[in-house]
């Protein structure tokens, strides 16, 4: 097996902003591991927040040698040794997991959902992201949107949510999940306002307040009239249990739990505590997004519209038909490039 990769900048169709900042690119790296004369192809995506850099998700995919192993379907020894290569670098370490995972489906000659026996026909919808702009762009944005999706997600955590909301009803009722970005501070005004958005057709909420406040974030999640999803509070397999009763579920992000072989781990145990599950992604292209589809016919949740927000994808894979996640055949991640790097 060898892996190469480089980096590459994802494009924004608009200025993405939420609680914190704002941006127009984001940095990914892309990889590939060829066995056999068959190609797996994978990503990191690596918004600003993560703590990741192209160079440094370089430097720690030259420490990882694949000709050690006879064989790709190692998963667990392969993807042991990269987990303990080095701290942290999750987003890097996702990039050679989804390549693999994509290697070994191709070489089985199916996609992923089919491997782990889930029906891709049972695929949410996914979200589509409004993020936090002027009430014209909130506007138009949404008038974009909602004829193609059933159910938008809604960046808040400032001082003018309420306005937000309503500049998007003036558009459309349709169902909205609102992600805070850990943006309100105080939990009782946080419990107030999330009962205001429940009267005005919000389905979900997530991360009201900082990952630094759990008890504040255990407090709400028992008063909730809405279920209250960890993402910021979440990021690997050890979080689960800790996390439970603090949240009614978990946002599981490819980049932040180094990819799809312990997306799959905590999906069964978030299940067995009997918790609510919800996939997200960052903004990627459509391999990544591709990767993350193929464990959504076991999710209450999608969010995996990053790479609709992007203007030059590199990959098609998966897409969305009247708002719902449409999974292909091909085997693997479920994705195919298409093009050279521009």
């Amino acid at each position: 097996m060898t892996l190469t990769f480089r980096p590459y900048d994802l494009q924004l169709r608009h200025v993405f902003t939420i609680a914190n900042f704002s941006r127009t690119t984001t940095p990914v790296v892309l990889t590939e591991i060829t066995y056999d004369g068959v190609t797996g192809y994978g990503e990191a995506s690596l918004p600003p927040y993560l703590g990741e850099t192209q160079a440094s998700v370089m430097e720690f995919l030259k420490k990882i040698d694949l000709s050690r192993f006879a064989t790709p379907f190692a998963l667990d020894d392969i993807l042991e040794y990269v987990d303990k290569t080095a701290e942290n670098n999750t987003a890097a370490k996702a990039s050679v997991d989804i390549a693999l995972h994509d290697l070994t489906g191709k070489i089985m000659g199916q996609p992923w959902c089919n491997i782990w026996g889930l029906d891709k026909e049972k695929a949410p919808s996914t979200t589509f992201t409004i993020g936090i702009d002027t009430r014209e762009k909130i506007i138009e944005k949404t008038k974009e949107a909602a004829p193609l999706y059933n159910l938008l997600k809604v960046k808040l955590g400032r001082d003018n949510d309420k306005e937000i909301i309503e500049t998007i009803r003036t558009v459309t009722d349709q169902p909205i999940a609102i992600d805070a970005n850990q943006g309100w501070t105080d939990r009782q005004q946080a419990l107030d306002m999330i009962f205001w958005l429940k009267e005005r057709g919000v389905v979900m909420i997530e991360q009201p307040m900082s990952k630094h406040n759990p008890d504040d974030h255990a407090w709400i999640t028992e008063r909730s009239p809405l279920p209250v999803f960890a993402d910021e509070s979440f990021q690997r397999l050890p979080d689960v249990a800790r996390l439970k009763g603090a949240f009614h579920g978990i946002n599981i992000k490819l980049m932040k739990c180094t990819g799809m072989r312990e997306a799959w781990k905590i999906l069964t145990v978030a299940r067995a505590l009997n918790m609510k599950v919800m996939i997200g992604c960052m903004t990627e292209t459509s391999c990544a997004i591709s990767a993350a589809s193929q464990l959504s016919p076991a999710t209450d949740f999608a969010d995996l519209d990053g790479n609709l927000l992007i203007s030059n994808d590199l990959f098609a894979g998966t897409t969305v038909t009247n708002g719902k996640l449409t999974l292909t055949d091909l085997p693997g991640i479920g994705a195919k490039k298409t093009k050279n790097e521009q």
